[in-house]
């Protein structure tokens, strides 16, 4: 009788394992928006409504795979022109409409596996998806202690992102949160400024380029 109720547990322990979802996939992640994401209150009211509608959102893989494909190593981004400010309570962005580059070193499997992670990860962010881009993607993000929050990131001639941690001068009034959330869902994140957050690009009717706002996220996702 000992022995059977042993080997139920073994088994019933097996089954938790085996409902457990696994961990397919990990890496690095940056995120900047046209408006703050650091910020008080009563800066983000100045601000909502008026900007925040565009943002980049950026995947590097370090491990892991996706619909069957191995993506170690491969980064896909996504720029996005939404109806409103993102994270805004009141606003209706959707239905947004985005422009996904994916990186030109991915076999043509490994394109569309990127890409439907993005998908998966951005949600109704990129339920419009108006092109797939392929181009040279270049992001490294800095994991060292002193360095924590600085990241770059450079998509061809479409796009770039450079990032820096917040210190102490940025505080304009004293009463800075994490205003918004990240766009998507994270293991790990922390707000940054966005030294550069640039996009020229195609299908979006709009490009941009802004320097010095607190408008970042760098952070790790595991999925």
């Amino acid at each position: 009788m000992r022995r059977i109720g042993i080997a139920l547990i073994g088994l019933s322990l097996l089954a938790l394992v085996a409902a457990s979802p696994a961990q397919q996939i990990t890496g690095d992640y940056i995120e900047s928006r046209s408006a703050d994401v650091y910020v008080a209150q009563c800066f983000a009211n100045g601000e909502v409504g008026l900007v925040g509608d565009e943002a980049t959102l950026a995947w590097h893989v370090q491990n892991g795979n996706w619909d069957g494909q191995k993506l170690d190593g491969l980064t896909v981004m996504a720029s996005v022109k939404a109806q409103a400010t993102l994270g805004d309570p009141f606003g209706s962005p959707y239905p947004a409409k985005s422009v996904i580059l994916v990186d030109e070193k991915a076999a043509p499997a490994q394109r569309d596996a990127l890409v439907s992670f993005a998908k998966h990860m951005g949600g109704d962010l990129l339920a419009h998806v108006s092109q797939v881009i392929p181009t040279a993607i270049d992001m490294q993000v800095l994991h060292n202690p002193q360095d924590h929050g600085r990241a770059t990131l450079r998509a061809g001639s479409f796009a770039a992102i450079q990032t820096r941690p917040i210190n102490e001068k940025d505080h304009t009034c004293g009463n800075e949160t994490t205003y918004y959330p990240p766009l998507t869902k994270l293991a790990h994140s922390m707000p940054a400024v966005a030294l550069t957050d640039e996009y020229h690009g195609p299908d979006l009717g709009v490009d941009w380029e802004l320097h010095d706002k607190r408008s970042a996220f760098v952070g790790t996702f595991a999925e």
